[in-house]
């Protein structure tokens, strides 16, 4: 067959052949691709390359039509020059039209497997083909967070010279791990996050560039990351404090001493922390306002002590996610400072950036009490993820729990220059402070102050919106972008309306609990939201709960006493089942000051006076399942520790061998001084477990004394 280029004119000869492919799938076919023509084009003057053209009718030696060549290969300069001007504008106008998307998308899970073949092209394809995917594959599952009707979770920073810092560091390409590995990576990050800790008001002590400083700040992935590297930090510091008071354990013996603490109201990453770190966490209280006090910690702690735990890390938050409360900090700091070697972190991962207006500075009364410190600039301060910033007042009690220096990672200039990779858990970093000077650079701080003053006026609008309305509730406190409101009434009704809400693709909100009320999360998110899209938004809202408050008015739905007590109900059973901030930490006997406490008889007495082990070992533990593993491999307890393994929707008991022989399927609570030390039984001891008194005691067997 003989065919005309379009663009030189030149004859060119085409030999194809057809590649058949079926996927069968429970005898049904998912995907179907009959015809993928394998070209074979050859030109006149003899050179040739392979041409990989989809399309779904026959090509017969008479045809005429006239088919353009498509330049298949490897893309190159010139290649990638053309192709990042395009994507530069399909960004822009992904972003220009927006409105005209649905908010979250309308698919189920799994949309995508029946849209992409099983297994990656063998032959490379034309990128024409791949953008069209983009528009007609992956767009239709996409939340766009960007959206200005999306108000569900805080804001995922975004902006022009932040995607161009992010352009020019995956061009670089840069692995910043050390000085040596790139200079420049490392110094910006220096510099620019001094810059920000400056703007925001924090102590000089955290700055590396001040005179006489032995702080600093670093860049991680997110906060959660912050959070872990400050508690293994924190860590350290206590197992070395404890090994003076006991040199002759190991580690692994006084980890079940540690005790870390945080309110109701922290992230969840606190409690990922902990679990990662093999240590407990004691979850607090919190007052009227949804606030940590400093009586409150004073009282746990003294509690603690009082077992033979040792407190070691307090996490607090300002700017907490479910209503974006600010923990006292003024009150926390100096009862940290009652107990010795305890490390007080703040967590402001959205609310730090808001610190650059001088007007909410005082929110941060407090933060010389405090040894770390975290905020991300990809929340509120226009910066895409990933930018999470931390600061440290000590940074060689960072770096010393973190150290592991191969000989090849290993420079001459060690002693002169900062190493980020002992700063955190991953080796690997990216050149992430490009981007956040790009934006301190290119709005200053009075443009990103505009930015965020214009947040809060918007939601202060849309929190009087809902004042007005005698039929909602304002639920928090609103002091940046995030309003917490609910219809007045039971839970159940506020689900139903959420449910309504974002069924519909108009919103995306989320919900929490504050005191295990139901409530509407409504947070400002788009960098461009104006007036009328708040206005759009409460619109929307009003309108669903119409139809809804009409349509439990004919369904004639018991009363909202009667649904409010079955709703409490319902949720303290799955709290019970499934907590959300202590899935399988400790015993919630240590939560719960009714319970009375009761020392357990003494057994197994020790004769080494120095030893960290607990002179009555209890039958049962309440430990972190990694704990109870890490034990029973120690010191072979033949009882088998019995652990309760909580997390997520799982709760499994691990049964000792003689207790599943006799097809015993209760196991005994323990005490909350059970917890004070780690369990060691001597390996010929019986054991004797404890009468419960809510539950009938197992029968004697011949093997139980």
């Amino acid at each position: 067959m003989r065919m005309e280029c379009q663009n030189t004119k030149e004859l060119i000869i085409i030999k194809y052949r057809e590649i058949s492919r079926y996927v069968r799938s429970r005898n049904k076919f998912l995907y179907l691709q009959p015809l993928i023509k394998i070209v074979e084009i050859s030109s006149m003057n003899g050179s040739s390359f392979f041409l990989r053209v989809r399309h779904f009718r026959e090509i017969s030696s008479c045809d005429s039509h006239i088919f353009p060549i498509i330049n298949s290969r490897v893309m190159d300069v010139q290649e990638f020059r053309k192709r990042g001007k395009e994507m530069v504008d399909y960004i822009c106008e992904y972003l220009e039209n927006l409105p005209t998307r649905r908010v979250t998308p309308n698919i189920e899970p799994g949309y995508l497997r029946s849209l992409v073949p099983p297994e990656a092209p063998e032959e490379p394809e034309d990128f024409d083909f791949i953008m069209r995917d983009v528009e007609s594959k992956i767009m239709p599952g996409v939340t766009h967070w960007q959206h200005p009707r999306f108000h569900a979770y805080f804001p995922s920073g975004n902006s022009f010279p932040s995607i161009l810092g992010d352009m020019l560091s995956a061009g670089i390409g840069c692995i910043g791990f050390s000085w040596a590995a790139s200079p420049a990576c490392t110094e910006l990050e220096t510099i620019v996050v001094d810059w920000f800790g400056k703007a925001i008001g924090l102590p000089k002590e955290f700055l590396a560039l001040e005179e006489g400083s032995r702080g600093g700040g670093v860049i991680q992935t997110s906060a959660s990351e912050c959070v872990l590297a400050c508690m293994l930090a924190a860590r350290a510091q206590a197992i070395k404090y404890l090994k003076q008071q006991y040199p002759s354990e190991e580690e692994g013996a006084l980890l079940p001493k540690l005790m870390a603490y945080c309110s109701r109201e922290s992230h969840s990453c606190v409690e990922k922390a902990a679990m990662i770190s093999f240590v407990k966490l004691r979850i607090l209280s919190t007052d009227e306002k949804y606030r940590l006090r400093g009586n409150t910690l004073k009282r746990a702690m003294e509690e603690d002590v009082e077992m033979g735990l040792v407190p070691f890390f307090v996490s607090t938050t300002l700017g907490t996610t479910s209503c974006c409360s600010f923990d006292k900090l003024d009150e926390i700091g100096p009862v940290c400072k009652e107990f010795p070697h305890v490390w007080l972190h703040v967590d402001a991962a959205y609310a730090g950036n808001a610190f650059v207006c001088p007007e909410l500075k005082p929110l941060l009364e407090g933060i010389e009490y405090a040894d770390s410190f975290n905020t991300n600039p990809n929340k509120l301060l226009l910066t895409n993820y990933d930018c999470s910033t931390m600061w440290v007042r000590d940074r060689i009690r960072l770096t010393s729990a973190l150290v592991v220096d191969p000989l090849y990672l290993q420079h001459g200039y060690s002693d002169a220059a900062i190493d980020y990779r002992h700063w955190g858990v991953p080796l690997s970093r990216r050149f992430r402070s490009l981007k956040l000077w790009f934006v301190l650079r290119n709005y200053g701080i009075s443009g990103l102050r505009k930015y965020i003053r214009h947040h809060i006026t918007l939601a202060k609008r849309f929190e009087n919106l809902v004042r007005k309305d005698p039929r909602f509730e304002v639920c928090n406190e609103v002091r940046l972008g995030l309003v917490c409101f609910r219809l007045k009434g039971s839970n159940s009704l506020n689900e139903k309306l959420l449910s309504a809400i974002n069924g519909s693709g108009k919103l995306h909100m989320v919900p929490a609990s504050l005191h295990d009320t139901y409530v509407i999360r409504f947070c400002v998110v788009a960098q461009n939201a104006t007036e009328e899209d708040i206005d759009y938004a409460w619109k929307v809202i009003v309108e669903y709960s119409e139809e809804l408050l009409e349509s439990q008015a004919l369904e004639k739905e018991p009363a909202d006493e009667v649904t409010e007590m079955l709703d409490r109900k319902r949720k303290e059973t799955l709290a019970y089942k499934r907590s959300f901030f202590v899935r399988m930490v400790s015993d919630p006997k240590i939560y719960n000051p009714k319970i009375a406490k009761s020392l357990p008889s003494p057994r197994h007495q020790t004769t080494d006076p120095n030893s960290a082990i607990c002179k009555h070992a209890p039958i049962a533990s309440w430990i972190s399942w990694p704990l109870a593993f890490l034990l029973h491999g120690k010191f072979e307890d033949p009882n088998e520790v019995p652990v309760r393994f909580r997390h997520l929707n799982t709760m499994v008991r691990l049964k000792a061998r003689r207790e599943r022989e006799r097809g015993d399927r209760s196991s005994p609570s323990p005490s909350p001084e059970d917890l004070s030390e780690p369990l060691v039984i001597p390996p010929n001891s019986k054991k004797s477990p404890k009468k419960s008194p809510s539950r009938k005691p197992s029968k004697p067997t011949n093997n139980h004394d």
